[in-house]
């Protein structure tokens, strides 16, 4: 295997590793008692009434992941990397990680799956960071080598969904029904989701398979090229760059995008918390009705949108420019939530416009990440670069899951206790386009940024 094939499985499996738990833990937690409204028994006498909300055993465990990724930015940016070969470093950290990961699968009470929650995030956010350094190490070009590779984590998220649309099958139901022939059989396991308690053991497996792959990554991690650790550089700001990452914040159209992060940031995380319930819940619920065993791959379609949108966004940033790319990732995720909250009966409509996910996560997003490339100058690339990825990761995913447990399980049930899906969905959806406007009126960058070198009046 020559080394750029390594590189594109590594990414694989990086991110095999979380595609493999996120999508069905949010509505796991609650199958296995854990509450969205109060802290754990050892901990209740300490928090405030006010912050009940985020120590919730709920909010706890999925806040796991931007914890560690705000803390990941100073542990692997400032000292990982500096200290160990990235390649060995990747490997210990996904034998740690993987083993954690393997353990939430076996934990059934809130202690033990929260500690294994939390070690796995702590080892495995900063891996996130340490292969991207591993693969611009070891490319000849970055500019025409790296989206090539870096899409072998969109397929990683893809294919690590389908095994469960048979995992999560009730194969006794499929034996009582004795289907005949190939398509009879695959008519029945295809509508024979688990449910109930079986479908919670199930999905148990979900961090077991997780943790295969990431024990798998720690023994690959043996054969990739060797990545020396970088030499720390002379400056007394240099242990210090997330201050200088916070000093961009004085340019006024840097503050405007930097907030604006942060509510699309919330948004897209308030879609990984309440979609899986809501493609589950029954149609007479309000729900989409869909198997519990297809709500892994339904997800996945916004990551198949996301490869395509991925080969047109050069092209669509040169004729529409920053600002009006950005407006469009962000409203995409007005439109998803619009469809929800007015169109639930319509489950074909529910799976399309999943594509949405992909152009979301693309215009925005990957658009920040190409703007701070092609703005800031090489010595504040990676400080601006950590600045908007904590708040992609970290402060944007910790506000969501610290009260979207509580919004979707508390304040929007009925009387008849059922989710008022249309005021969930809603809430999200006007922030979206509050952001949208936003941007449309307050960000303006220097007329001399350019997307990707392209040369004649710069685009915004």
């Amino acid at each position: 295997m020559n080394t750029r094939n390594k590189l594109f499985l590594m990414m694989v499996l990086e991110i095999a590793i979380w595609g493999a738990w996120l999508p069905l833990i949010f509505g796991y937690l609650p199958s296995l008692g854990f509450s969205a409204t109060e802290p754990p028994h050892a901990i209740a006498g300490l928090v405030p009434d006010f912050l009940k909300w985020l120590f919730s055993e709920q909010g706890m465990i999925l806040n796991a992941f931007p914890v560690a990724a705000i803390i990941g930015m100073f542990f692997s940016n400032q000292f990982a990397d500096r200290n160990f070969s990235a390649e060995k470093f990747l490997g210990f950290s996904h034998l740690v990680g993987g083993l954690a990961i393997f353990g939430c699968g076996f934990a059934h009470t809130f202690w033990p799956f929260f500690l294994c929650m939390f070690v796995h995030c702590l080892f495995y956010v900063p891996t996130m960071s340490i292969t991207n350094s591993i693969a611009f190490a070891n490319m000849k070009d970055a500019k025409k080598e790296f989206g090539i590779i870096r899409m072998g984590g969109t397929f990683g998220w893809i294919l690590v969904a389908w095994p469960f649309v048979f995992i999560l099958v009730d194969w006794a139901k499929v034996s009582a029904a004795n289907p005949q022939g190939i398509i009879a059989w695959f008519d029945v396991v295809f509508k024979s989701g688990l449910s109930g308690p079986a479908a919670q053991v199930a999905t148990g497996w979900t961090f077991k398979v997780s943790g295969m792959i990431s024990l798998a990554l720690a023994a690959f991690s043996l054969t990739l090229p060797h990545t020396p650790a970088k030499k720390k550089t002379e400056g007394a700001t240099e242990s210090l760059a997330w201050l200088e990452a916070l000093k961009l914040l004085k340019h006024p159209f840097v503050l405007v995008l930097f907030l604006v992060t942060f509510a699309d940031s919330f948004v897209h995380n308030c879609y990984f918390n309440w979609t899986g319930s809501f493609l589950e819940a029954a149609k007479e619920t309000g729900g989409v009705g869909i198997a519990k065993n297809w709500i892994m791959p339904v997800m996945t379609i916004g990551q198949v949108a996301e490869l395509l949108t991925m080969f047109i966004l050069g092209a669509t940033l040169k004729k529409l420019g920053w600002r009006v790319t950005m407006i469009i990732g962000i409203l995409g995720h007005a439109a998803r939530f619009a469809v929800y909250a007015f169109f639930p009966e319509n489950s074909n409509l529910i799976i399309a416009v999943q594509i949405l996910h992909g152009i979301c996560y693309a215009f925005f997003f990957a658009t920040v990440y190409i703007f701070v490339d092609e703005f800031f100058p090489k010595d504040a690339r990676s400080s601006a670069q950590g600045l908007f990825n904590v708040m992609i990761l970290g402060v944007g995913a910790l506000v969501a899951n610290s009260i979207c447990p509580s919004l979707i399980n508390v304040t929007f049930k009925n009387a008849a206790g059922l989710v008022d899906f249309k005021g969930l969905f809603l809430l999200p959806c006007y922030i979206a386009i509050g952001a949208a406007v936003a941007l449309a009126l307050f960000f303006h960058p220097p007329k001399d940024v350019t997307a990707s070198g392209a040369p004649g009046s710069a685009p915004h």
